[in-house]
């Protein structure tokens, strides 16, 4: 039996391994839609990688430690990497994986440290500045024009409801926002980053993903863009799109050399309204974009495997421009918002290539976490 791959993450990394053949391990919570994938042969049960790192890492070691041959460990959140990259000596006895540089990590995923380490090396990132919102405070002038973003310097999604944020980033038009926003940072006690906004809307991001082997060789890279995220400023995506932007991909390979990046990356660039290419950050990790890679023709986290099981030299094959995905519960929310009506949408989301969670060949992962669900909330009503 070829050796599992041992996944933290959801159907969108679970499902491009399985569709490859390859067989999965999910690091899981009760109900979640990757324990009933027909791809899934372990299920282990889920640890806060934030809060509960060492517990997380002696039961991966456990399990590791536990096979014939040592699985292949993937990644898709922030916390999940930084676990990976700082304990990568503890977890190598047990696992196979690639990672970038320790150091390399810590910039990219800190914020703050991605601004010195941009400054640095001049990448085309927007003037960026670093609040300290403290008791007593007020916001000082900021050298850059208004109007601003203002993003966490490590991105949690509980940080970010704190500040009343349901995507990714508040958008700031004024000083004098920015003075009614700063009680909200201090309550949270929260360092952010105040950032220049590149006028244009969701659909002016693209973005380069690649796996780059520990040689420095490009095994296998893609080129894509969003086309609608919830909410419609500064979401999360909703659907996407694989496209064919020489511009994105040279500078894509031109960040990966400056930087000596090696293994997955996915480097998002905001498109100006002068078409100048504005990047915005980068994030060594896996993501819902490997699963469109996959059904596009490039298939990153097969690769990884497969090059990590028994190394070759192949010529990385293209992604077919165009195909899509779609978050369909999502995007129906999005598409609302843009004033698409429903039956236009119904037709886009039916001849998206890919969906996330949702597969007429792997239907379990969609209907049994629902039932399971809908069972969850019952059970206490019925409880003694």
């Amino acid at each position: 039996m070829n050796p599992l791959a041992c996944i933290m993450g959801d159907m969108d990394l679970v499902r491009p391994l399985g569709l490859a053949g390859i067989p999965c391990a999910v690091v899981a919570r009760p109900g979640d839609p990757p324990r009933f994938s027909r791809f899934t042969r372990v299920a282990l049960d889920w640890l806060d990688s934030w809060g509960q790192t060492e517990e997380l890492v002696e039961a991966l070691v456990r399990f590791g430690s536990a096979q014939t041959e040592p699985p292949v460990l993937f990644y898709q959140e922030d916390g999940q990497l930084l676990l990976v990259s700082r304990y990568r000596d503890r977890l190598k006895q047990s696992f196979r994986f690639v990672v970038a540089d320790s150091m390399l990590v810590e910039d990219l995923v800190d914020k703050g440290r991605f601004q010195v380490l941009a400054d640095r090396l001049a990448l085309p990132v927007p003037a960026t500045r670093r609040l300290y919102p403290a008791e007593g405070s007020t916001p000082t002038d900021i050298d850059i024009p208004f109007p601003l973003i203002i993003k966490p310097v490590i991105r949690r999604s509980r940080d970010l409801a704190l500040i009343g944020s349901s995507g990714k980033a508040l958008r700031v038009d004024t000083p004098e926002a920015l003075r009614n926003l700063w009680p909200h940072l201090v309550a949270a006690r929260m360092d952010v980053l105040a950032q220049q906004l590149i006028p244009g809307p969701e659909g002016c991001i693209e973005s380069y993903h690649v796996y780059v082997d520990e040689q420095g060789y490009i095994v296998g890279e893609f080129t894509g863009r969003k086309i609608r995220t919830y909410p419609m400023e500064y979401g999360h995506s909703t659907a996407v799109e694989i496209s064919s932007s020489a511009d994105v991909q040279m500078m894509g390979r031109d960040l990966v050399k400056r930087l000596g990046l090696r293994g997955v990356a996915k480097f998002d660039f905001k498109r100006g309204p002068d078409a100048k290419l504005y990047l915005l950050e980068i994030n060594p990790r896996f993501n819902l974009w490997h699963h469109l890679g996959a059904v596009a023709g490039v298939n990153l986290p097969a690769m990884v495997y497969n090059n990590l099981i028994k190394p070759s030299r192949r010529v990385a094959p293209r992604a077919t421009p165009g195909v899509k995905w779609c978050a369909i519960w999502e995007d129906a929310k999005a598409a609302k918002a843009q004033g698409q009506s429903l039956l236009t949408w119904l037709a886009w989301m039916l001849n998206c290539a890919a969906k996330s969670g949702v597969a007429w060949d792997d239907p379990m992962p969609f209907l049994r976490s629902k039932l399971w669900r809908r069972l969850s909330h019952l059970m206490p009503a019925h409880a003694p």
